[in-house]
């Protein structure tokens, strides 16, 4: 999600020495290697489809892990947070270990914010987006901007884990929003965070996303999605005529849905829509970049083209029986 400003701190404290306790008890076998092979990166699924701590994906019915239901705090804590949640882990950076510095383009994270709480870490741990640099202190609650580049240095010797968690927000937490301190941006005097200590016997309801990739794209978030992205490339002479060919295959998708909406049988056109659409960018829009460094094609594939229609999840699972994704999600 595209931010103000590139760090947000959010006013709550909670007991990272609990939660330390409370991972602890995770043994080696429950992590799983980062799921684009990040060296010296792991992550532990609390929250994923269908439950399974090995499914990565981000799309589908997201539901609690059995490592979730063992740790009371850990839903404490995201109880207090407020959340409609998405994927959600720990994420352990070993001693030395470094995230690439990368922007989060795809659709997922268009209107996705991702949650940080650290549990285990030290002052030298650097994380960084544009050119902010914050240390997130044990215990603390943050947000930041994950169209920006960011990366993660860990400069200890010791891993670092935080609890790392995904969602599109909810009142609750546009309220913390509200509430939050900016680093570099104004006065903050007085600002306090409200200490939320576990509550034994306490458990939560906690909400998960039950619906997050469209089977076909509505033409008004498609708009939405094309407009933002269009928003964010460099002058270029090739952006005129990228601008006119979004606009008319934006008219011919919104004629498909007054026609069709979601029924399958439109689909096949829908899909000559996106191909032809996508022919005529890599011919009119193949240099364009994005501020954030991306390329635009990429991205556009990535937020637009791939899930404007899930036809591409029916020929994934024949090939593989899974529930697919939506492409690489590098996650600090």
């Amino acid at each position: 999600m595209k931010l103000q400003v590139p760090f947000v701190q959010l006013p709550l404290q909670f007991d990272a020495q609990a939660l330390a306790a409370e991972i602890s008890t995770f043994g080696h076998e429950a992590w799983r290697e980062h799921p684009q092979k990040v060296p010296g990166s792991y992550a532990l699924a609390l929250i994923s489809v269908n439950g399974d701590p090995g499914d990565d994906a981000v799309d589908g019915v997201m539901k609690p892990t059995p490592h979730l239901e063992r740790c009371p705090y850990l839903m404490q804590v995201l109880g207090r947070i407020a959340g409609v949640w998405g994927r959600t882990r720990l994420m352990k950076l070993v001693g030395r270990a470094e995230v690439i510095p990368h922007a989060d383009v795809n659709y997922y994270w268009r209107e996705r914010m991702r949650v940080h709480v650290p549990i285990i870490t030290r002052p030298s741990v650097r994380f960084r987006c544009g050119e902010a640099e914050v240390n997130m202190a044990p215990g603390e609650c943050w947000i930041f901007d994950t169209w920006r580049t960011h990366k993660v240095i860990n400069a200890a010797d010791d891993e670092r884990v935080h609890l790392v968690a995904d969602t599109v927000g909810s009142d609750q937490v546009a309220e913390l929003v509200r509430h939050g301190r900016a680093p570099g941006h104004g006065a903050f005097a007085g600002w306090q965070a409200e200490q939320v200590a576990p509550v034994s016997g306490h458990d939560p309801v906690l909400r998960y996303e039950a619906v997050n990739v469209p089977d076909v794209m509505t033409p008004w978030e498609l708009r939405g999605h094309v407009d933002f992205l269009l928003g964010e490339v460099r002058p270029h002479p090739q952006l005129a005529s990228a601008q006119q060919a979004a606009g008319r295959f934006l008219n011919i998708w919104h004629a498909l849905w007054a026609q069709y909406g979601t029924d399958r049988r439109g689909w096949p056109a829908y899909r000559q829509a996106l191909d032809a659409f996508e022919d005529q960018m890599e011919r009119q829009a193949v240099a364009l970049q994005l501020v954030n460094g991306a390329m635009f094609m990429n991205t556009l594939r990535g937020m637009i083209l791939r899930p404007a229609l899930a036809d591409w999840k029916l020929a994934d699972r024949k090939l593989a029986g899974g529930s697919p994704g939506c492409g690489p999600l590098p996650a600090p």
